[in-house]
């Protein structure tokens, strides 16, 4: 059996988005669970939308991902003599001719047909004509007037199409240059692609690109078409459901493995699992489902992963990746505590910093409306039997900060939201919170007595 070989061809005229990123993932993994390898090809020929940040935030798009190609990326535009040899090896075996029809003839025709309702299409006036080059020609492929088109999808199953229906496109334009249908064929051979795996959005593509390879005499590759990605309102995924350019999940704080995890859970299978590692999903992809649906984008689903993989991390790599832009979080023991009692109340990585940020901080500001609802005179009451039994501890750990909340209850026949609620703003400034006796006990007894003194000065 040949090597297996994937490719994922963006075409860098704008940034890798959600969609583009899954099918680069599934393409990946399929071919990585095949034990093959897997091929990044920059489909650049549009020399006046190409741009080179595009290409580059592709390329740091995958490896933010952690998704790395089996060879350097491959750029069509540095193949165009080989595309251009191969439509002239077309021409001469009888599969493709040279055209001059102008485009004023193209767009009667179009026109008309469009009145009769039928389907437009070149009424094939030059095709055997047998012209030679001009400096108007085209080359137009001379698809099959007979017969049908099929092929197993990975996805779809048996897909066809009869030949009548297809187009003779062109493929090398008047003024010289290749167009996709040839590009994508002659690079795929000379990559000896052997899987193709992209959006259902090309479906009609692969019909005449199949019938391009058989006129060119080459096996033709296994083709799977996953469906698009919809928002959560059932539309086609775009700006306005949040982002769509992978790195602004980046730059939102979206861990690349929640990010992997997420995106491999549109359209692909495995039983009831929800959670893998990708070392995993190399070795299972081949073995789950492929949908043939659309899967449905859910950013809430995706920060669930996310903070599912920030419970899962040592606190010590979770500070690795806040260090280094934060104003207040160190390499140190007091900042690991810190994490440990917070993470499971982030879902992103941007929002460690304002979620730890009183831990850090000399003294809290509590709001005024939160204030006067809570610092009633009972409250005050309970701060100063607090703070007398925070002074009197000899040892600062949950239980002893449980067991004095247990007295101070019992002394004012009160409930524990009596207790909690006015010590939770006066050392947090906030009205939610980690639970209050671990965040107490983080804060450490000198900082809570303060800051529980300066609520009863400022509110007896």
């Amino acid at each position: 059996m040949s090597k297996i070989v994937g490719r994922f061809a963006p075409s860098p005229t704008g940034l890798l988005h959600l969609g583009g990123a899954r099918t680069a993932l599934f393409t990946w993994l399929y071919s990585k669970s095949l034990g093959g390898d897997c091929l990044l090809r920059l489909e650049d020929t549009d020399a006046e939308r190409s741009e080179q940040k595009y290409t580059d935030s592709i390329i740091n798009s995958f490896k933010w991902m952690g998704i790395e190609f089996d060879q350097e990326p491959v750029y069509q535009s540095r193949n165009k003599d080989n595309h251009l040899d191969k439509a002239q090896e077309l021409v001469n075996k009888g599969k493709a001719y040279y055209c001059d029809c102008s485009p004023e003839r193209l767009k009667k025709i179009r026109e008309e047909q469009q009145k009769k309702r039928e389907k437009p299409k070149y009424d094939g006036k030059c095709r055997e004509l047998g012209l030679e080059k001009g400096p108007n020609t085209v080359i137009r492929f001379k698809n099959p007037e007979s017969g049908s088109v099929t092929f197993k999808d990975l996805v779809r199953g048996q897909m066809e199409v009869a030949n009548k229906e297809l187009d003779d496109l062109i493929l090398v334009r008047s003024d010289g240059s290749p167009t996709y249908n040839l590009c994508v064929v002659v690079d795929d051979l000379d990559m000896n692609v052997s899987h193709v795996v992209r959006g259902d959005d090309h479906i009609n593509n692969t019909f005449r690109q199949i019938n391009i390879f058989k006129a060119l005499e080459e096996s033709v590759p296994i083709y799977g078409h996953v469906p698009m990605i919809l928002g959560e309102d059932g539309k086609r995924m775009s700006k306005r459901h949040g982002a769509v350019n992978v790195l602004d999940y980046k730059d939102l704080g979206v861990l690349p493995e929640a990010f992997l995890n997420y995106i491999v859970r549109l359209g692909w299978s495995y039983g009831d699992q929800e959670m893998f590692e990708l070392k995993e999903l190399i070795q299972i992809f081949k073995d789950g489902k492929l949908n043939n649906s659309p899967a449905s984008f859910s950013y809430e689903k995706l920060l669930w992963f996310n903070r599912e993989y920030f419970l899962k991390m040592e606190n010590k790599t979770l500070l690795e990746l806040l260090v280094p832009t934060s104003k207040q979080f160190k390499q140190d023991d007091y900042s690991a505590k810190v994490i440990n009692l917070i993470k499971e109340r982030c879902s992103l990585l941007s929002e460690f910093e304002n979620e730890g940020s009183y831990f850090y901080d000399d003294s809290v500001v509590v709001d005024s409306k939160d204030a006067s609802k809570v610092f009633t005179e009972q409250a005050v009451t309970i701060l100063k039997f607090l703070v007398e039994g925070f002074k009197a501890l000899t040892n600062w750990q949950v239980e002893d900060i449980k067991s004095l909340f247990n007295e101070v209850m019992e002394k004012n026949e009160v409930g524990m939201a009596s207790v909690g609620k006015p010590l939770r703003l006066a050392i947090t400034g906030r009205m939610n919170s980690a639970s209050v006796d671990e965040t107490s006990l983080v804060l450490g007894q000198e900082k809570v007595i303060k800051r529980v003194e300066d609520v009863i000065k400022s509110y007896s």
